[in-house]
C-alpha cells in the first residue's frame, strides 16, 4: 500500500539512463551495428533516423557524432516527421535494441543478467520512454529491454 502520492519503489527494479553514453543498455552507447543495409553507430541514431522519411536529415543524423548530438538535432524537427511516427516508437527501439544485443553477445549476456527483475528508465521528464517524476508513467524503454530479454531467453532455450 502507498502511504502517499508517490508509488513504493520496488528494491529489486533496475533503474538506468537510457541516455548515458557508458550504459551498454541504453540507446546512446556507442555500440555500432548493422541494420537495414546501414551501419548505425547508436541505437537512438537508427530510431531517430526511421522517424525521417527525408533522406537528408536521416543522412544528417547518420553524420552526428554521438545520441547526444542527435537528440539536440531532432528535437525541434517534430513537423518533419513522417506520419503515424507515434506508433512506430516502441517497434524502432526494439529492432534497435534487439540487433544491438545480437551483435554484441556481451550486452545481451548483461540484459539476461538481470534474470525477472523490472527495468526502469529513470527519466523524471519523459513520460513515454521514462518513468516519470512520480513513476507512474510508461516506461516504454523499460518495457522494451524487458521484451527483448524475454526474446533473448526464449533463443537461448531453444
Amino acid at each position: 500500500m502507498t502511504a502517499g502520492l508517490f508509488p513504493e519503489e520496488n528494491v529489486n527494479d533496475i533503474f538506468f539512463s537510457r541516455h548515458d553514453t557508458d550504459e551498454p543498455l541504453g540507446s546512446a552507447s556507442h555500440h555500432p551495428f548493422s541494420l537495414e543495409g546501414q551501419e548505425w553507430p547508436t541505437a537512438e541514431h537508427y530510431y531517430q533516423a526511421s522517424l525521417f522519411d527525408n533522406p537528408t536529415i536521416k543522412s544528417k543524423i547518420l553524420a552526428l557524432k554521438s545520441a547526444n548530438d542527435v537528440l539536440a538535432f531532432t528535437k525541434w524537427k517534430l513537423f518533419s516527421k513522417k506520419k503515424g511516427w507515434k506508433k512506430l516508437r516502441q517497434v524502432l527501439m526494439t529492432r534497435a535494441i534487439y540487433t544491438k544485443c545480437k551483435t554484441y553477445p556481451q550486452i545481451a549476456e548483461k540484459l539476461l543478467a538481470t534474470g525477472d527483475k523490472k527495468l526502469v528508465e529513470n527519466s523524471s521528464y519523459d513520460y513515454y520512454w521514462g518513468c516519470g517524476r512520480d513513476r507512474r508513467a510508461e516506461n516504454t524503454y523499460g518495457k522494451v529491454l524487458m521484451n527483448v530479454r524475454d526474446k533473448l531467453k526464449e533463443e537461448s532455450s531453444k
